[in-house]
């Protein structure tokens, strides 16, 4: 591993002015689990690395008086896992963090870290896509606020600009009767990235859907929405053969490629099969019931 600078930061603004002088490229790090291996094999070699993991405000996690969640970009992933304040009212995010790496990767492994390598298969993204989620940027101009739909620009390419820096994920108070979820495929139960990864998020009223959220992973450049899935879902009764629908019309907003861990073919049955078992659950952890084949009830 080639020689670098490291800053230690304490606060967003020391943070800011040590990635702005930093000379040559810089580097955030926070539990380090991906930029570490990166470094020792050579594919980085940053001048500077910036430490963010002793910024108490990048540590954040509440829930605010009007009911979203607060999470800072380094809170790690078993954190987000295990909390109450997540579990509760936030599950499909805690489920995506659970499934990262192993215990002692959770341990270290960040949601900003996982989220800002705008890895195609991050386990974090869709539950959060789902959510509706707004990504508060700083940076040399002050504070910036934007869809984490925005935030994904392509492989590993995210709508940060030179100097700026990820402090938290906020996720808005779902409405009364919702649920969300995410379920991943992967060839071996840990260690492994996804194949294909679902969040799904619906709210539930008189039986009837009146928002749903279908984020794909893995199956394109960046997270997707199922626009067309959800369409299908809203406004109307749900049953099981409205889930089945929504399912195989999700299925075309995939775009998957073939590689070593699954050919595209196999990725489209998997986003099918996967996105009717997050219905199936959202629907569930929304109302307390299953869905039926004469109807919700």
């Amino acid at each position: 591993m080639r020689r670098f600078e490291l800053a230690l930061p304490s606060t967003v603004e020391e943070c800011l002015a040590a990635i702005s002088d930093g000379g040559g490229e810089v580097k955030m790090v926070a539990g380090g689990t991906d930029l570490l291996p990166q470094m020792k094999n050579g594919l980085v070699k940053p001048a500077r690395v910036v430490d963010l993991s002793g910024i108490p405000e990048l540590k954040r996690l509440e829930v605010t008086a009007d009911g979203a969640l607060h999470i800072g970009s380094a809170v790690s992933a078993r954190v987000a896992e295990l909390s109450p304040v997540v579990r509760d009212g936030f599950l499909g995010v805690a489920e995506g963090a659970g499934v990262i790496g192993s215990y002692q990767v959770r341990n270290l492994a960040t949601v900003g870290g996982n989220v800002c390598n705008a890895a195609p298969s991050a386990d974090v993204s869709p539950p959060l896509v789902a959510l509706d989620t707004v990504v508060v940027i700083a940076g040399p101009d002050g504070q910036r606020i934007l869809p984490i739909t925005d935030f994904f620009q392509g492989v590993r390419r995210t709508a940060l600009q030179p100097g700026e820096v990820v402090v938290e994920f906020v996720v808005p108070k779902p409405d009364a009767g919702s649920g969300s979820t995410y379920l991943r495929h992967t060839p071996r139960r840990e260690l492994d990235i996804a194949v294909v990864g679902v969040g799904t998020a619906l709210t539930i009223k008189d039986g009837r859907c009146t928002k749903a959220r279908i984020a794909l992973g893995a199956v394109a450049p960046v997270i997707v929405r199922a626009i067309e899935a959800e369409a299908a879902l809203e406004g109307q009764e749900v049953t099981p053969e409205l889930l089945d629908k929504a399912a195989q019309l999700a299925v075309g907003s995939a775009k998957p490629i073939s590689d070593q861990r699954g050919s595209a073919e196999y990725r489209l049955h998997l986003t099918r099969v996967l996105t009717r078992r997050t219905l199936q659950t959202a629907y569930e952890r929304a109302t307390g019931r299953s869905a039926s084949r004469n109807g919700a009830h």
